[in-house]
């Protein structure tokens, strides 16, 4: 049984790791490991939101740069203009947190249009249901 669940997560059963998405499970970050790095003296990784203004404004990741709704052609102008001048070397996280991961417009198109921008280390923060319930609520750092 154990061995079919396994499976199940590498095959595509988990809804965080199904084939279509354009990372790999090993570039999505869960919150609360994102939460303990935070806190951590190490080099933190450059955050990105790339969701909607209002959510940004009502709370966010302290720390992170609002970059604009990445399925509009619009937001990816903008989150292209908010890493022109970052190395492509440089470890960036994105997320969103609208609404339950699978039904994200933005994170996907953000991920791939930094993928052929030339980044290397780009990572997506798994944001189950949305950024209240998944982040705020659980007590982790966020400022308005």
């Amino acid at each position: 049984m154990l061995l079919l669940a396994v499976a199940a997560v590498f095959l595509g059963g988990n809804r965080a790791f199904p084939a279509s998405n354009p990372w790999a499970p090993n570039q999505v970050v869960e919150p609360a490991t994102l939460a303990r790095e935070l806190k951590s003296s190490g080099m933190k990784p450059l955050l990105l939101q790339v969701g909607f203004r209002r959510l940004y404004d009502q709370g966010h990741i302290p720390g992170s740069k609002y970059c604009g709704p990445a399925f509009r052609a619009a937001g990816i102008a903008k989150l292209k203009e908010c890493v022109a001048q970052i190395p492509r070397t440089r470890e960036i996280l994105l997320y969103c947190g609208c609404c339950p991961w699978e039904d994200c417009p933005n994170i996907r198109p953000a991920f791939e249009a930094l993928d052929r921008m030339g980044f290397k280390r780009v990572k997506v923060l798994y944001i189950a249901h949305n950024f209240g319930r998944d982040w705020a609520h659980q007590g982790y750092p966020t400022e308005p």
